[in-house]
């Protein structure tokens, strides 16, 4: 078992979060989204500052964002069936419409 400390005022801003909206918690809407779809989500949202960054941005001025579903199977550890069903779920066509999905 790993040995971890906590951590110290001055340490904690040298680390990254993943931020996930609460209303993915709270509001009845999403309460039909597993807990691993919300976290996908937040991960899919911190990409948008890249995003941004490197100017991808639609003729509608919408941010896009570029992730593989490779990319997201080593970061999730998680097998190529259980991204797709993630992202399933929350995409347009088959899930709740939080992400519309581009080839």
């Amino acid at each position: 078992m790993a040995d971890f400390e906590y951590f110290r005022a001055e340490e904690s801003d040298q680390f990254s979060f993943f931020r996930i909206p609460k209303a993915l918690f709270t509001e009845k809407e999403f309460a039909s989204l597993s807990t691993d779809a919300k976290l996908l989500y937040g991960i899919l949202l911190d990409r948008i500052s890249l995003s941004k960054k490197n100017g991808w941005i639609d003729s509608d001025g919408y941010v896009y964002i570029i992730y593989t579903i490779a990319e997201l199977q080593e970061l999730l550890r998680m097998s190529h069936t259980t991204v797709t069903k993630l992202l399933y779920e929350l995409d347009s066509v088959h899930g709740i419409g939080l992400i519309e999905r581009k080839r």
